[in-house]
């Protein structure tokens, strides 16, 4: 019994130890998405701006306190010595209370507005971790571009250094100039010059994408630039409609203008007046324990507007056991501020060219969407270019070499021949690069995640077959 207790222990830490190992290989990956999550995850500023945005929510949830009425203490004494009569020592404690009752709206109308301007924030906060984590893809990938462009300079070296060593001793047999030799040196240090210059600025590069990332040392990249990438590319109208619904910027306008049309609303209804009910009670005395107390209630009516102000109120107490009170008072200001009686024009303009802004956006977004459509299927086209020429400079060197082996040519002109065909390489690693950068703006034009713009391509066009199915049956 003990022994099959034993072996299943051991079956367990085994167990244990091959799920930690899978665990801690996971974490020495990087991918795309990952990459992303560490950039957020590092970021300070967004950080900064989270908990900027947390302090703004408890604030307005705070706001609620306006609701509720304002209760205040006082405590007073009131010592006088007389020459002439008896000496007073009054003491005084009472409690106030001030109550809104009605103000048309005005204070639930401003708690919108605050809303909003949360909301607002919180869309810009999207915004800018959206960029953030496009900032790191946008690293990955032209990280994965220099290594790869280094690892073609690098085989590159390797392929001429083979033909110089060649060359040389064909100019020690006499069959090869000395001055081919000469410059066949020149080439390979150019080449070695590129390559170190190349390698300085990959570091670099790799230093601050793990900055960004938060790491000290860049882990294992599994991401690959696709040479023979293709892209999936919707309709231009499909795109930009799209991107009409779901585009950030169109979003947080159209947040503006509900913003404006509540300001506006506020600033029509400033002139409702407010009505608020007061009420206090205190016991007074010349010593303890206190044996005299009074009460009052009140009503507080306030018209206030650019032009005039007036407020009236109206109280009425009672101290036992006989005295009671009452007490009327209406005050009137005229004129307290009339440069606020503009407030609501202000709005009306304001509102009128945020929808301005609106329709100016909404236009240059559909036209952005079909020009981001376009660019891609150029950038498509230019890496079949590029792939097309690659290819081409590859059999070039192929028959340079058999042109070489029948004497044709000297191996001076073939390692020409291979730095042309690297070049071609190079730009053919950088078209395909960009083809991924132009797939991946539309994606975040169309507020896309990476990889559902081929989704979304087959949706439209899926759609629009059955559309045009539908219409060809409706027509027959």
């Amino acid at each position: 019994m003990m022994r099959k207790i034993n072996v299943n222990f051991f079956i367990l830490f085994l167990l244990l130890l091959a799920a930690a190992a899978v665990h801690g290989d996971d974490n020495n990956y990087l991918t795309y998405a990952k990459a992303a999550n560490f950039a957020l995850a590092s970021s300070s500023d967004l950080r900064y701006a989270r908990a900027l945005q947390n302090v703004r929510e408890g604030a307005w949830r705070w706001g609620l306190r306006a609701y509720f009425p304002n209760l205040g203490l006082s405590v007073s004494e009131n010592d006088r010595l007389q020459g002439i009569g008896a000496d007073s020592f009054i003491k005084n404690y009472g409690i106030n209370m001030d109550q809104l009752v009605w103000d048309g709206g005005k204070t639930s109308m401003s708690r919108r507005l605050e809303r909003m301007d949360l909301d607002l924030s919180f869309s810009g906060l999207d915004r800018m971790a959206s960029q953030i984590a496009e900032s790191a893809i946008s690293a990955y990938r032209n990280v994965l571009l220099s290594r790869l462009i280094l690892e073609i300079k690098e085989s590159a070296l390797t392929a001429l250094e083979e033909q110089r060593r060649i060359l040389n001793e064909e100019v020690e047999l006499g069959l090869a100039l000395q001055l081919d030799l000469v410059d066949a040196d020149i080439n390979l240090a150019d080449a070695k010059l590129d390559i170190y210059s190349l390698k300085l600025d990959l570091s670099e590069m790799e230093r601050q994408f793990a900055e960004l990332l938060g790491f000290e040392t860049l882990p294992t990249l599994t991401e690959k630039i696709e040479i023979n990438h293709s892209v999936t590319l919707p309709a231009a109208a499909a795109a930009g409609n799209l991107a009409k619904e779901r585009n950030p910027e169109l979003i947080e306008t159209r947040f503006s203008i509900t913003k404006k049309q509540a300001e506006l609303k506020y600033a029509s209804h400033s002139w409702i007046p407010s009505l608020r009910v007061t009420g206090n009670f205190a016991i007074t005395g010349q010593q303890y324990p206190l044996t005299r107390y009074n009460w009052s209630v009140g009503l507080l009516i306030d018209f206030s507007s650019p032009w005039f102000q007036n407020q009236f109120a109206a109280q009425s107490g009672w101290e036992p056991p006989h005295d009671r009170s009452a007490m009327i008072q209406n005050n009137f200001n005229p004129l307290p501020n009339p440069a606020a009686g503009f407030g609501k024009k202000q709005a009306m303009l304001a509102l009128s060219l945020e929808r301005d802004k609106y329709n100016i956006i909404l236009e240059k977004t559909g036209r952005m969407a079909a020009n981001a459509v376009e660019k891609c299927a150029l950038a498509e086209q230019k890496r079949n270019l590029a792939l097309g020429a690659a290819e081409l400079s590859a059999e070039r060197c192929r028959l340079d070499e058999l042109r070489l082996n029948l004497g044709h040519i000297t191996r001076l002109k073939l390692m020409e021949t291979y730095i042309e065909k690297t070049q071609r390489e190079i730009a053919l690693a950088q078209t395909a690069a960009a083809l991924l950068e132009a797939e991946r703006e539309l994606e975040y034009f169309l507020d896309l995640r990476p990889g559902e713009l081929t989704a979304f391509a087959a949706a439209t066009a899926f759609t629009a077959s059955v559309n045009e199915t539908l219409s060809k049956g409706n027509n027959l």
